[in-house]
């Protein structure tokens, strides 16, 4: 469909169609290459959806790891990859080297004009809205109406080039059109970026072919994360099937798996935390009486999901969902590309459609939660509610110590320094009064200086970039640990686990802890530090406990002790 590739000699650049290669890359494919865009909810106006452009392009995780010299190892391994795969492709050797050198240079351009996560945190800044035609003077290199038009018309619709949409980030797409310019400009720029917007698509579906291709990456793997391994191929089958058809997989592992019970008992958790997270908003001093009503406002509204969406349990409406989609049993690769395509025409679908506010974003089997700021929703998968994070029969104690933290972590991403600039409908708006937001990002820098202190294999971490989980980390640990005390206040001390010689406050924060005991190399810890919004697991730890003076009381903690600091941060 690309019309060949230079690894193979069979390709020219003579008459080569920039618009067609991207037409062919992100349309019919659905890659990566050059920016990323879409349909979602639109911020400003959360009932309704609209399309969106951001910055994009580029396959490591972080943007540092083309841009800085220590990190040399991970470009030659994700160069080598490329290598690989394309010699398994049928490349000729040389060629392929050729084609890869070329490939890491345009990634490497893309790079130096993408912005860092951490000075992406304003949506305020981030969220321009523009019509199409705007966009084409933004940026002159791509014919923007033709390029969505052409999309749009997989679903048969055209749009007006008075259409809006949201661009978020403004400077990367007008530098963009200076790098397709400049690269354009010659036989070898064209012969490379051909190359790019191909390798954007396989590099896709390496891993729907055969193990030889999905080991290639294995020294990229090595040289990020300092480990390598190979999954056992039922489980790869069901985190295929999983990225798949995620709604049909759940609904065969909550009839199997699910137990109503653990669904009624973190439905009264969340309003537990709820409610204590609402008393400790009523007794702040630095928020003013109007914000004060209209964040309680917020929280009365947030919506929970638990467990799984109801329709999944519908055959029917199951099938309805799937209808436009082909799955052959024994065409595992086609069927994935055919999921892609299916995946390209509903997302833009959505323009067209009012926002569904109680969809799902993750699959039931996830072991994982979330909080969608435009919905104003917290949605807790099936999977999180199992065994060892949480179980019906164990102490409400362990209960509330881990998954009831993470509730309130999630609760509290609707004040954290992104999410508290949605109002209680989802809306992108200025709902604080300017003395209080003031007053919230000077206690916000208390933390950022925390966490930046923390060192973990002689790196320091990011507190900017982490702000927004730091924040929901250290209120959800509070709102939980009220919760617990009130649920022993009305229901009376759990009898003591026997051979275990701590009290169940102190097996609260015990039960907190472990959710985030694990092994980490230091290449992981690098990564992580340079790209996560989360700090590694022993700081979440180390971190909330630290600020805790329900923790100090608890654990008896020597005043001016590591554990507990006389300076504490604490926002909510």
């Amino acid at each position: 469909n690309f019309g060949g590739w230079s690894i193979y000699g069979n390709w020219s650049a003579e008459n080569y169609d920039f618009f067609e290669d991207l037409v062919v890359s992100k349309i019919e494919y659905g890659s990566g290459a050059l920016f990323s865009w879409g349909v979602a909810e639109n911020d400003k106006n959360s009932s309704s959806h609209i399309l969106q452009f951001d910055q994009g392009g580029l396959t490591l995780a972080a943007r540092n790891s083309y841009l800085n010299e220590s990190e040399k190892e991970v470009l030659d391994a994700y160069e080598q990859y490329i290598v690989k795969v394309g010699i398994l492709l049928g490349g000729e050797e040389e060629a392929t080297k050729n084609a890869a050198a070329g490939i890491l240079h345009i990634e490497q351009k893309l790079a130096a004009i993408t912005t860092p996560d951490e000075e992406r945190r304003d949506d305020d800044k981030m969220y321009h809205l523009m019509m199409i035609e705007d966009l084409n003077k933004l940026s002159k290199a791509i014919d923007w109406g033709k390029f969505i038009n052409k999309a749009f018309s997989k679903i048969e619709k055209k749009l007006d080039s008075k259409e809006h949409i949201v661009v978020y980030a403004k400077e990367f797409l007008s530098n963009l059109t200076v790098i397709i310019k400049n690269i354009t400009e010659t036989e070898q720029g064209k012969i490379n970026l051909h190359n790019y917007m191909v390798w954007q698509v396989a590099k896709n579906f390496v891993g729907y072919l055969s193990q030889d291709f999905r080991e290639a990456v294995k020294d990229l793997e090595k040289a990020q994360m300092g480990v390598t391994g190979t999954e056992e191929l039922w489980r790869e089958c069901v985190v295929a099937t999983d990225a798949a058809i995620g709604p049909a997989l759940g609904a065969m592992y909550v009839r199997k798996a699910f137990q109503g019970s653990s669904k009624s008992m973190a439905e009264d958790m969340i309003q537990r935390i709820r409610k204590t997270f609402k008393e400790s908003l009523q007794s702040l001093k630095w928020m003013d009486e109007e914000t004060k009503a209209a964040a309680i406002e917020k929280v009365d509204a947030i919506t929970e999901m638990i467990g799984y969406p109801e329709y999944i349990l519908n055959p029917t409406e199951l099938d309805d969902k799937y209808e436009n989609l082909e799955i052959m049993e024994n065409d595992f690769f086609q069927n994935n590309v055919r999921v892609n395509n299916f995946n390209i025409r509903e997302n833009l679908k959505r323009l067209f459609k009012p926002v569904n506010k109680t969809r799902w974003d993750m699959s039931p089997p996830t072991v994982n939660a979330y909080y969608s700021p435009t919905r104003n929703d917290i949605v807790f998968p099936a999977g999180i509610l199992q065994a060892p994070i949480f179980d019906h029969n164990n102490s409400k104690s362990l209960n509330y110590g881990a998954v009831g933290v993470v509730m309130g972590h999630e609760l509290a991403h609707a004040f954290d320094d992104q999410g508290r600039k949605y109002d209680k409908n989802g809306n992108l708006d200025k709902w604080w009064r300017e003395e209080t937001t003031k007053k919230f990002e000077n206690l916000t820098h208390c933390m950022v200086n925390q966490y930046s202190q923390y060192e973990l294999r002689g790196e320091h971490l990011n507190g900017n970039l982490t702000l927004g989980e730091n924040i929901a980390d250290n209120a959800g640990l509070k709102a939980s640990y009220r919760a617990y005390q009130q649920w022993v206040e009305e229901n009376g001390n759990e009898a003591p686990l026997p051979g275990i010689q701590l009290t169940h406050n102190q097996l609260f924060f015990l039960g907190f802890a472990q959710v985030w005991c694990s092994a980490i190399t230091k290449e992981a810890a690098h990564l992580e530090i340079m790209k996560d919004s989360h700090v590694p697991g022993e700081f979440r730890v180390y971190g909330s406990l630290s600020n805790s003076p329900d923790f100090a009381e608890v654990f008896k903690c020597k005043e001016n002790a590591n554990m507990n600091p006389k300076k504490k941060c604490s926002i909510w």
